[in-house]
């Protein structure tokens, strides 16, 4: 398909080089960068000399999943190959704060940053921002919980089907067990307000609701161990036993309810955590375990140093999602007995560089690096 180009110019400033409509022109790297199904273009600036000034603005610190994000880029920043790169490399989270965030983001594009790499509060709220960037010449990224814009580079996994894959799974293990798919099954959500936890609500959705005889039991957890312990706690005592049970994150809190409630064993789509997995592993459930990979915040970081060296990306990029049958689980290789439960155990995709040592993930702490 031919393609269209067009030059946008802005002040004073590294500009972007070409708005590539169409999802088939040559990007850097597509084994790892992908395009997602619906990308519409590639993005590309004019090459700047490094080393780079790159900042990581997170929002929400609270969980295993992003404690283990901050530790992925700071993992990254200390290899060498990419600490070369780098004049100044900062990692700060401001909480789940919109206005705190953007104020962040407005600082650094200030301080003469070259990139900057986002796990956005929420998706709507960044257009002024993303537009004072573009103004200045800065290149934004913004990866998991991404923007509702195509202005910039979006890193992410299909979150819509992270969460079809998880219902997939509990559906065919109840059909499995009773021979049709009736009953109730538990939805523990992630964060309100979140592109993820919607997207993977409105996955789990597009197969839960092709059952009539299937009633859906929502808790919040804020993808968090201890709200999901606690909300499946609450939902087991309210409703009696459930047929299957799906969580965003933090099931091992669901789990440990589960088995203090001495709740019988049932199909489950769940995170890929270390703990989650031991423990799918040991009380045998049936299902899936599928993760949105912490260290997708070291490739959104990679992809800002694409960026700068004047090569091609998709707009929207989207990871292959780690994922395997709870069945097939081996100790040492997808889960880690010796370990904390809240290793999380996905840690890189091979095809874009050599995935994280556990020594290198632990090495690192999540607090913030000014």
């Amino acid at each position: 398909m031919a393609s269209v180009k067009f030059i946008t110019r802005l002040l004073g400033a590294a500009s972007i080089a070409a708005l590539t409509w169409g999802a088939h022109a040559d990007t850097y790297k597509p084994e790892c960068f992908s395009p997602a199904k619906d990308n519409q273009k590639t993005i590309q600036y004019d090459a700047k000399k490094g080393p780079y000034k790159i900042a990581l603005v997170n929002g929400y610190v609270g969980n295993d999943w992003r404690i283990t994000a901050i530790q992925s880029a700071k993992a990254w920043g200390a290899r060498p190959d990419n600490a070369k790169q780098l004049s100044e490399f900062k990692v700060i989270s401001v909480g789940n704060d919109s206005a705190a965030q953007i104020a962040a983001i407005d600082n650094y594009i200030a301080a003469g940053y070259d990139a900057i790499v986002i796990n956005a509060v929420n998706p709507t709220a960044f257009d002024a921002v993303v537009k004072r960037a573009q103004r200045a010449g800065v290149v934004l990224v913004t990866f998991d919980n991404v923007l509702d814009s195509d202005k910039i580079v979006q890193v992410n996994e299909d979150q819509f089907d992270l969460g079809r894959m998880k219902a997939q799974a509990v559906v065919d293990g109840i059909k499995a067990a009773k021979g049709d798919v009736k009953g109730q099954v538990l939805e523990i959500s992630g964060l309100p307000g979140n592109s993820v936890d919607r997207d993977n609500h409105e996955g789990m959705h597009s197969v839960l609701d092709q059952y009539k005889d299937l009633k859906v039991v929502q808790v919040v957890g804020n993808w968090d161990a201890g709200t999901a312990e606690k909300g499946t706690a609450d939902a087991i005592a309210t409703n009696g036993n459930f047929d299957g049970v799906m969580v965003q994150e933090g099931a091992i809190g669901a789990l440990h309810a589960m088995q203090a409630a001495k709740h019988p064993v049932v199909p489950i789509g769940v995170d890929a955590g270390n703990g989650t997995r031991q423990l799918a592993v040991e009380g045998k459930y049936p299902g899936i375990t599928a993760a949105q990979a912490p260290a997708m915040s070291a490739l959104a970081l990679e992809a800002a140093v694409v960026l700068l060296n004047g090569k091609a990306l998709p707009q929207k990029v989207f990871l292959p999602i780690p994922n395997k049958n709870n069945a097939d689980l081996v100790s040492g290789k997808d889960y880690f007995p010796d370990l904390p439960p809240n290793f999380y155990t996905t840690t890189g995709y091979p095809q874009c560089f050599p995935v994280f040592t556990p020594q290198e993930l632990l090495g690192q702490d999540a607090q913030n690096a000014e």
